[in-house]
């Protein structure tokens, strides 16, 4: 069992930010590709941002413009920073590190 520990979820209006973070035990973090996912109500997951092992980064549609992943590989940390957020947003956000590790999830609500 891989510890990965997301944070940084919450209430937040339309049109606010939101910084998520994600921390992983070296052993797995320099490693692998990573990214960001979600599980919105009623709706399959989707993938928000991913960094692959080479450092390309990718985005899902609905979030382009609005989000960025980024990480420190000396803090074993992968964050979100998510921008003008949308009610549609609304969901759980979930930490990948390689093929199959995920994290607990965090819930991120924005309503007024």
């Amino acid at each position: 069992q891989v510890n990965i520990v997301e944070s940084g979820g919450g209430l937040v209006q339309p049109g606010g930010s939101l910084r998520l973070s994600c921390t992983a035990p070296s052993s797995i973090f320099r490693h692998y590709g990573m990214g960001w996912y979600r599980d919105p109500p009623g709706k399959p997951r989707e993938m928000v941002a991913d960094i692959d092992f080479g450092g390309d980064v990718h985005y899902g549609d609905s979030v382009k413009g609005r989000v960025t992943i980024s990480k420190d590989n000396a803090a074993n940390t992968l964050w979100l920073q998510m921008n003008n957020l949308r009610p549609e947003d609304t969901a759980v956000y979930y930490c990948r590190i390689g093929p199959q590790s995920w994290g607990q999830g965090t819930q991120v609500t924005v309503s007024s």
